[in-house]
């Protein structure tokens, strides 16, 4: 017998497209989902349509902004009642207004409800006192959660929830990786390493600061920087580039055998500012990371065996990370290799929807106690 488990969600990225089409091609389970679409704004590419998922796509009404942001989704309690899931997974978030009337009806039929998320954000001011108050009280409606990090399952255990209810899928982008990894020489004081990012040219990305910390490096450690994407400030960085350091190509949006082909021929992957799904493709092609930490999700991906976490918004940490990188090609080459291992068996979609479909089942088995 399948169980019927749905998952909402405020939108669907077309990077959490094959997590969810794996998960519903589970023989235990039959899958629904249901999402919306993003702020005008937010620039996140949607899917219109999931293989295997019965999506129902759904509206959305954004209210206020930032801290006072709040979503409403007025048909997700009737689409609930209407699928009648066994099992429901929500964002963990009490900012979406509608989840509450969901979870009730769930409750009401003694069904159980999983909440997968971030974390617990926590304050020791004054002030965040009530707000972290509340949150501890709505994270308590859930029957389970599901965590991005172990710093997140960390945070919903120190709030008060069983441990034993507290799952980690580490945000996983991409599939366990089939090709061996490139076979990379150790270059010698003849070579020119290349350093790449790939993904959108914002300025929350700093790809400014890069180009910057790539000029101040001694002229025998200086890269060729390779940019791959496009975005509203790419004439800006290129009018930068050529001031202070042409050694950056551009390559626009590159995909398919290209983008590989790019990924191959590199020697380091950096994302220096906020977000970044190319981290885990860079890492399956066997290449070494330095990634800015921000929500504690790359923390769990990223180690000092495969790479460096640096601090937000500090350049003399990218530029103490990328020196230390370029001045020992051999421990890049190990810190490459890691990196490859850590994508092949501990973050991959593979192990995301095992810690689902794991969480779903025990939730049903369980049933609604709360």
């Amino acid at each position: 017998m399948k169980i019927r488990l749905a998952i909402q969600q405020r939108v669907i990225p077309a990077y959490r497209a094959p997590f969810l089409e794996l998960l519903a091609k589970q023989p235990e389970i039959e899958l629904g989902v249901i999402a919306g679409a993003p702020q005008p704004g937010e620039m996140i590419k949607i899917v219109d349509q999931l293989e295997g998922v019965d999506y129902q796509f759904t509206k959305n009404i954004h209210l206020l902004h930032g801290k006072f942001y709040f979503c409403l989704q007025p048909q997700f309690p009737a689409w609930v009642k209407n699928w009648q899931p066994d099992v429901l997974i929500v964002e963990a978030n009490p900012r979406y207004r509608s989840t509450p009337s969901a979870q009730r009806w769930m409750k009401s039929q003694k069904k159980p409800v999983i909440g997968w998320g971030l974390g617990v954000p926590q304050s020791s001011r004054p002030v965040f006192f009530i707000r972290n108050y509340a949150r501890t009280q709505f994270l308590k409606s859930f029957n389970s959660l599901i965590a991005y990090s172990k710093r997140g399952a960390q945070g919903y255990i120190q709030a008060g929830f069983d441990p034993k209810k507290v799952y980690v899928a580490m945000n996983a982008t991409a599939a366990s990786p089939t090709n061996p990894p490139p076979n990379r020489l150790i270059w010698h004081s003849d070579y020119t390493p290349i350093l790449l990012y790939v993904g959108r040219l914002q300025p929350r990305k700093r790809l400014d600061a890069l180009i910057s910390v790539c000029s101040q490096l001694p002229e025998k450690m200086q890269p060729d920087l390779w940019i791959v994407g496009d975005g509203a400030i790419r004439s800006e960085l290129e009018s930068l580039a050529a001031k202070t350091y042409p050694k950056t190509k551009f390559w626009g949006e590159t995909f398919g055998e290209e983008l590989d082909s790019i990924f191959n021929q590199a020697d380091l992957f950096v994302l220096p500012g906020t977000g970044g799904l190319a981290v885990q493709q860079a890492m399956a092609h066997a290449l070494p990371v330095i990634v800015a930490e921000g929500d504690g999700t790359q923390s769990d991906l990223v180690t000092d065996e495969n790479g460096w976490n640096i601090s937000p918004n500090d350049s003399q940490a990218l530029m103490d990370a990328i020196s230390s990188a370029l001045s020992s090609p051999e421990k890049l080459r190990q810190k490459g290799l890691a990196a490859y291992q850590t994508v092949k068996t501990r973050v991959n979609i593979d192990q995301m929807v095992s810690v689902f479909l794991n969480a779903s089942l025990d939730a049903y088995t369980r049933g609604n106690r709360q």
